[in-house]
């Protein structure tokens, strides 16, 4: 903030030596001093204020005899940043059009001119018209996207957004070339999401969605077709002109299958599938049949299921009416039980066990052991009663999980059942019949053999016994033979999936499953795999850890019991399977010479599963058979091959390679000659390196600029009136330079012109600078109509006004004898003031201030002292020696210039007169008002008018008055906009005329 005060009324008798400014916050109540050292000029920039505070000043001078007292103090004023309009919106673009419409949409400003943007101006023109139209309310539109409608169908027509905040409009974004309002023709375009490439997974009851966006100009006809039959009665189908979406709700196992999507509309058909899978329980197998019936058990036979519910059928239940069938770990009589346990949760769950639905508690056989990760029970010297169902119970706040262990402890039977039975009792023999016993020893056999014994009973007693051999009871069948052919078919990072044959033989009695174990390379233990019998040939293990490295067996089981298992597969990592990379993208020629070709491509779309590491590169003569390797395992994607014959024509391919190998070539590329290749300099830049480049006093900016030529061109940089070699610093590469100008100041704005040359042609290009800086010092500053007690002082607009139009300006005056300077006024607004209360016979110095919205600029001071006195004498000499003014348009038939729309204007307008005249230029009568795009300037010799990026508005009739104090001189220009083909033709007219006048 710039505070500025006037010299006291009395300085106390000695001169000011200075002056200490403080400051107070609206919210304190303290007084601060601004400046540490003490201040000599009568103005002072005041930093370190808090954004959105109020500040009051006041003012105290200084002299011999010290600091007097303070000013009134100041009005309170915000601090807070200068606000400007917004930069133009970025990236504006058309996003579709229709006969009578088209879409636009864009990005906020990079630069909001430090206010919130509130809204935004959509205009349009048709191609060939010079005014455009706004489309939007007055206010402007929230949103970032609209839809110009009623257009004229065929027609071009060209569009621009505009920013608005709270200081007003911004500079417009324009829309690149010409729009026509025609409906697009698009063929239909199915954009299926990943998730839906694959098998798409729904459980049963649940809903299935399938959403596909799509596309297509007109609208195209959407259909739903289910492969395998109809679409269920259930599904809903919705259709817009951006997506369709088929619902099914409360599918079940028969919603399973391919449903296939066809879009068609006139400009094509496009077809996609989705493959859908609803997760629920199979159905019932089927044929089932009882194969054999004894007198303890039976043998029953099925068929799978027709459907499948989803997933693999891993096992079958088999239910009898009774109870249904458990496994069982068996314990011998006196040996040890124990069960060990991992577990994990979080918080730690609480552990208990229980036998038979009572809580199993610790005595002097049974231990219970655990930690924060295991637990462990212990049962020693088993007895008959330690048999039964074992349950662990985990449970913290997050839930309960229980697991159950049938324990059987296998002993001698109990003693049989009575009564014991005597039948077909004769004098040689009797049969003997009993009951099971009720404890039979954990198997349901009594034994593994039986011997009888036979005794004579008389009336004497009972005879000696006589005892059978021992007679074994055996199943007529044992345990099968190993499975066979174990081999590994499939191999990802989590899973491996195995394949066996049937064993060789069954042991007599038909193969009820198969139980598969594997064993990580690094441990010792056998870890099952399934959980419940495998019936098929095939498992798929999963769970496995990325890396590691597992082998496995598979044993086979009948009613007997487990085979031996079969032979251990090999070791086998567990990753994902890796192939040979697909071929990269078809070579694009990049760079000739005389003896080598430069080409590029991109990385091929799939890699195989493993990184492409490298390329190789071939080539051959376009009349040659064999191709020729010009490198192998290059690693980036651009190659120059060399030692080529000049004139000769080439063609190339590449070749990816993974860890796998090498892939199949690419396609060929086109042929291209060994010769040097020439191209014009061009700029490869959009239309927003064009745009006015905005930056604050101070800040440091670089323009940098891509290019392309062959031979590479000459670069130059240039601006008027400024050496850029020691201003700025630049730097030039084969394809790229940039310009960079540190602490930037109201001089560096302006144009720049940076060059590009060759042997084919030249390139131009002009970027602009606009510094937002104070203005500079105004010109021409005189002195004159001096009396006794006052002058008058002229001066013209600073040539260069920091970005502002400069609203106000600051004189002040100091006498010969001083060194201060004191104001006359902070506050005139025009180009001449009237300084009064001088002191007659003194000499005094004027010097004059420019004000903008950015601060107070550089002073022009008056470089003659100017001496106070009434003299006739100079009055008759100023007389002797005036002349009227003048303007000169003769250079200008029928007063009239001409510009071709969006070019610049400079006009030179000869004038004379003496004293030099104050010349202004006007329209309807109202001076026109200097700005950075139309301003204008005076020289001793010539008025010139100076016009910027021309647009309609600016054609018209302008009044151009010349005043000295001899006279006044009035004249007028005419500026015409005009096509470009109408400035040729006025140019050939001109110089028709000019042949004319020569002959």
């Amino acid at each position: 903030m710039v505070v500025t005060w006037g010299r006291p009324e009395d300085n106390g008798g000695a001169e000011i030596e200075g002056y200490i400014l403080e400051k107070r916050d609206k919210d304190g109540v303290r007084w601060t001093k601004c400046n540490k050292k003490r201040l000599t000029d009568l103005r002072f920039r005041v930093t370190g204020l808090s954004d959105g505070h109020f500040y009051e000043f006041r003012v105290s001078a200084e002299n011999a005899a010290g600091i007097g007292e303070p000013s009134e103090p100041s009005i309170f004023y915000r601090a807070c940043d200068i606000l400007y309009p917004p930069g133009p919106p970025s990236n504006p673009k058309v996003t579709d059009t229709s006969r009578s419409s088209v879409s636009l949409a864009w990005s906020k400003p990079i630069y909001d001119g430090g206010a919130p943007v509130k809204g935004y101006v959509v205009e349009a023109k048709e191609a060939a018209a010079d005014e455009w139209t706004t489309c939007t309310p007055p206010t402007g539109l929230q949103a970032k996207q609209f839809t110009v409608t009623k257009l004229k169908e065929n027609q071009e027509y060209n569009f621009r957004i505009c920013a608005i905040n709270s200081e007003g409009v911004g500079e417009p974004a324009t829309i690149p070339g010409a729009v026509i309002a025609a409906d697009k023709i698009e063929p239909p375009e199915i954009e299926l999401d990943a998730d839906l490439r694959k098998v798409v997974t729904v459980r049963a009851s649940g809903t299935l969605r399938l959403f596909v966006t799509i596309k297509g100009r007109p609208e195209p006809e959407v259909k739903w077709e289910k492969a395998e039959g109809t679409i269920s009665d259930r599904a809903q189908i919705e259709v817009t002109s951006s997506y369709t979406m088929l619902v099914i709700d409360n599918v079940n196992r028969f919603d399973s299958g391919r449903y296939n999507l066809t879009l068609e509309n006139s400009s094509g058909k496009k077809s996609a599938f989705v493959n859908v899978r609803v997760l629920d329980t199979p159905s019932a197998p089927i044929n089932l049949t009882i194969r054999e019936v004894k007198k303890d058990c039976v043998t029953l036979a099925w068929e799978a299921p027709l459907i499948d519910g989803g997933a693999k059928i891993t096992n079958y239940v088999v239910e009898k009416r009774e109870s249904t069938r458990k496994a069982y770990a068996s314990v011998t009589t006196g040996e040890v039980f124990k069960v060990n346990a991992d577990f994990a949760g979080r918080p730690i769950p609480v552990i208990s066990w229980t036998k038979d639905g009572k809580e199993l508690e610790g005595k002097a056989r049974v231990e219970i052991a655990s930690t924060d990760h295991t637990t462990a029970v212990t049962v020693k010297d088993c007895i008959r009663g330690d048999s039964g169902q074992y349950v662990l119970t985990l449970q913290n706040i997050a839930g309960t999980r229980s697991l159950a262990i049938n324990c059987k402890v296998l002993d001698r039977p109990g003693p049989p059942a009575g009564p014991l039975e005597i039948n077909g009792l004769t004098a040689e023999k009797c049969h003997l019949s009993w009951g099971p016993p009720q404890e039979n020893g954990g198997t349901s056999r009594i034994g593994n053999e039986y011997i009888f014994r036979v005794m004579g009973v008389n009336k004497y007693g009972v005879g000696e016994p006589l005892e059978s051999v021992a007679v074994k009871a055996l199943d007529p069948f044992t345990v099968p033979s190993p499975p066979t052919s174990l081999e590994i078919t499939s191999v990802s990072k989590d899973s491996i999936t195995l394949c066996w044959a049937r064993p060789e033989t069954d042991g007599g009695n038909e193969i009820s499953g198969y139980v598969i174990e594997r064993r990580e390379k690094t441990s010792l233990r056998w870890i099952r795999v399934n959980k419940k019998p495998v019936y098929d040939l095939r498992v798929k293990s999963s769970g496995l850890r990325e890396g590691c490295e597992y082998e496995f067996r598979v044993y086979a089981e009948n009613a007997a019991g487990l085979s031996l298992p079969s032979q251990n597969t090999p070791l086998i990592r567990a990753e994902d399977p890796i192939f040979l990379p697909s071929p990269p993208s078809k070579p694009k020629i990049m760079d000739s010479t005389r003896s080598s070709i430069t080409i590029g491509w991109t990385k091929p779309l799939f890699d195989g599963g493993a990184p492409v590491t490298a390329y190789t590169v071939e080539y051959k003569k376009i009349d040659e058979t064999d191709w020729t390797t010009a490198i192998q395992n290059l690693r980036g994607t651009e190659y120059t091959i060399t030692g080529l014959a000049s004139g000769s024509e080439y063609v190339f391919r590449v070749r990816s390679i993974n860890k796998i190998g090498v892939s199949e070539p690419s396609d060929i590329s086109e042929p291209q000659v060994a010769k040097e290749r020439e191209e014009e300099p061009t700029f490869d830049i959009d239309s927003e390196m064009r745009k006015t480049l905005i930056v604050k006093a101070g800040e440091s900016f670089t323009m940098s600029v891509p290019f392309r030529g062959k031979p590479v061109p000459n670069v130059t940089w240039n601006k008027p009136d400024t050496d850029l070699r020691t201003r700025a610093s630049i730097d030039i590469s084969d394809n790229r330079t940039s310009l960079t100008i540190e602490k930037a100041t109201r001089n560096d704005s302006g144009k720049y012109t940076l060059t590009l040359q060759n042997i084919l042609n030249t390139a131009t290009l002009t970027l602009v600078v606009k510094v937002l800086d104070t203005p500079g010092p105004p010109s021409h500053i005189a002195a004159k109509d001096v009396t006794k007690e006052s002058a008058v002082l002229s001066w013209d607009v600073p040539e260069n006004d920091g970005g502002a139009p400069v609203k106000n300006y600051i004189i002040e005056k100091r006498e010969a004898s001083k060194k201060a300077w004191v104001t006359v006024t902070n506050n005139c607004h025009r180009l001449s003031y009237k300084v009064t209360d001088l002191q007659e016979g003194a000499i005094y110095y004027f010097r004059v201030s420019g004000e903008n919205e950015y601060g107070v600029g550089m002073p022009c001071e008056t470089k003659e002292g100017t001496k106070i006195t009434d003299n006739i004498f100079n009055d008759l000499k100023i007389f002797s020696f005036s002349e009227s003014p003048e303007i000169d348009m003769k250079g200008f038939p029928h007063n009239t210039v001409y510009i071709r729309a969006g070019s610049n204007l400079k006009v030179e307008i000869p004038v004379s007169g003496k004293p030099l005249p104050k010349v202004t230029l006007s329209r309807d009568g109202v001076p026109i008002k200097p700005t950075m795009r139309f301003h204008t300037e005076t020289t001793a010799e010539s008025f010139i008018i100076n016009l910027k990026e021309s647009v309609a508005a600016d054609a018209g009739r302008y009044d151009i008055t010349a005043a000295n104090s001899s006279g006044t001189t009035k004249s007028f220009v005419n500026i015409v906009l005009a096509l470009e083909k109408q400035v040729i033709h006025l140019i050939q007219s001109l110089q028709l005329m000019l042949v004319v006048c020569i002959l």
